[in-house]
């Protein structure tokens, strides 16, 4: 059987450092130095605007959510176990340089983040008669590549993204990741020598793994049986709390070692450039450090992968340039706080190097040592308590976003969706199950799957987003900076105009909300 699992481990390995070779990170950075050139580091001088905009919802709006929930949604996708157990695996399998790629992809991918949100708007389809709405790349893939390449139908390349999109919530980030990281906190806690097991298709398993995966597979379909709404208004109350509790007991660690900071950005951006490797291995050390921490900082932020524009596109606003800036403080917070709150503790205390540790034990040592005069069951706790919510919010968000994808793929069947949600609740359950190292090479397989598609689109309407954000900008300065007398978004352009759909049936012209 363990032959087995190896033989199976090592093909993942070899399809994950195909999808992720030098094309795809190639193609990624391309479009965030792009996109950053078009808009003229809107990231950097824009952010103060984007985090107020952050927490005012928009009034007026056409949606379902706020802005602030769709945001909260597409966080509580994004802020997952990635920021604690991914950027651990990224150190470990690339040393402490995958974090400097991770802050250099994230910078660039404020500005990608920026543009999924606002083209989601742009080409959303709303219906009249409910408010539902969806939007995402297929629908600025099929619609606004449509437009500027009209030679050609765009939806195969749509339909590739929503059935990857699928695969992704139901196979990568949004259940075995997410669960195999929780389950692993809870029985590191509760039963860490698994003197407590039971046997399942010839593995043992301890029992605090079982409860848990049936515990979280039932509080989990109490939630996403409830649709978007009863995500959102849940993620909206978890979202903050958690955030804050990880990064204060992160910056408490951070103070206490604060002599070994300015070393640990040191080793970082050696290590980046290989710096700290044998002669002979820097190109394979800075190779192998971009890898992991361009693919783990998108795991973790999905810039560019084209997930949280699904989200962006059920929120209650009128202007797209509104919701691309909300859009890209997800991509801020996420890996310029919190993921940084990660890679530091792990580089300034060194747990990175401690042999035979992977995952979720790599973070806790790091907390462990970092933080002496806290009894380690009370940091293993909190570590856990962290682990646990913010892989269950992240289960929640991408079972929104694997649902939108099915929505778009089967042609609005419900049905489907239904089903979809059963299988996915199923798959809660059987992830922990699932080795940590294959986990994690699917979900960057699945990952690179949905990226390709959607940078592609991004690319082709880098001018569509860069025309729509000095239109924003020229009548908010009209205008004096009050925007509540903002001039409407100009309706003699045929390029602001999309399909509505009504119940997913026959569409109907409308101008973009």
């Amino acid at each position: 059987m363990e032959d087995i699992f190896s033989t199976i481990n090592n093909i993942l390995v070899a399809i994950d450092d195909f999808m992720w070779g030098p094309p795809l990170m190639v193609l990624i950075l391309f479009g965030g130095i792009l996109l950053t050139l078009r808009l003229r580091g809107l990231q950097f001088t824009k952010l103060p605007r984007a985090l107020r905009y952050m927490l005012k919802n928009e009034k007026d709006g056409t949606g379902e959510v706020t802005s602030f929930g769709a945001l909260c949604t597409a966080l509580s996708a994004t802020i997952g176990t990635g920021n604690i157990v991914g950027v651990a695996t990224a150190i470990v399998a690339g040393g402490p340089g995958a974090m400097f790629w991770m802050w250099l992809a994230a910078l660039f991918g404020m500005a990608t983040k920026y543009a999924e949100g606002l083209l989601a708007v742009k080409y959303r389809s709303v219906d009249v008669k409910t408010g539902h709405a969806l939007g995402g790349p297929f629908y600025y893939i099929e619609r606004g590549m449509g437009q500027r390449l009209p030679k050609i139908s765009w939806r195969w390349l749509a339909k590739i993204f929503a059935f990857f999109g699928m695969c992704v919530g139901l196979f990568g980030i949004g259940t075995f990741t997410q669960v195999n990281s929780i389950s692993g906190a809870i029985t590191g806690f509760f039963d860490p020598n698994k003197s407590a097991t039971v046997s399942i298709l010839g593995m043992d398993y301890s029992i605090a793994t079982v409860i848990g995966s049936l515990l979280l597979a039932f509080v989990v379909g109490l939630v996403v049986i409830g649709g978007l709404k009863r995500i959102a208004k849940v993620s909206e109350r978890i979202v903050p709390i958690m955030v804050v509790i990880y990064v204060a007991f992160s910056l408490v660690l951070i103070v206490f070692n604060i002599d070994k900071l300015p070393g640990a950005f040191v080793t970082i951006v050696q290590s980046a450039f290989g710096l700290q490797a044998a002669a002979g291995g820097m190109m394979g050390a800075i190779i192998i450090a971009m890898q992991k921490g361009i693919a783990r900082g998108i795991f973790s932020n999905e810039a560019g992968l084209g997930s949280a524009p699904i989200a962006a596109a059920a929120a209650q606003t009128k202007e797209p340039v509104r919701q691309g800036l909300v859009s890209m403080t997800g991509t801020f917070l996420d890996t310029i706080i919190v993921c940084s709150m990660t890679g530091l503790a792990l580089v300034m205390t060194g747990a990175y190097q401690i042999p035979g540790l992977e995952g979720a034990g790599v973070t806790t040592a790091a907390f462990q040592t970092g933080l002496p005069f806290i009894p380690t069951e009370v940091v293993s706790f909190i570590l856990m308590l962290c682990i646990a919510l913010f892989g269950f919010t992240t289960i929640l968000g991408w079972d929104y976003y694997g649902e939108r994808c099915l929505e778009y793929f089967s042609n609005g069947s419900m049905k489907a969706v239904t089903v979809y949600r059963w299988l996915y609740i199923a798959a809660v359950f059987i992830g922990p199950y699932m080795t940590v190292a294959a986990v994690w090479t699917i979900a960057d397989i699945f990952n690179a799957c949905m990226a390709i598609p959607n940078m592609i689109a991004l690319v082709v309407l880098s001018g569509v987003v860069m025309r729509e954000t000095r239109s924003y900008f020229a009548r908010l300065e009209a205008a004096n900076g009050d925007e509540e007398a903002m001039e409407e978004r100009p309706s003699n352009e045929e390029d602001w105009k999309v399909p509505s759909i009504d119940s997913l049936g026959e569409p109907e012209t409308v101008p973009v909300q």
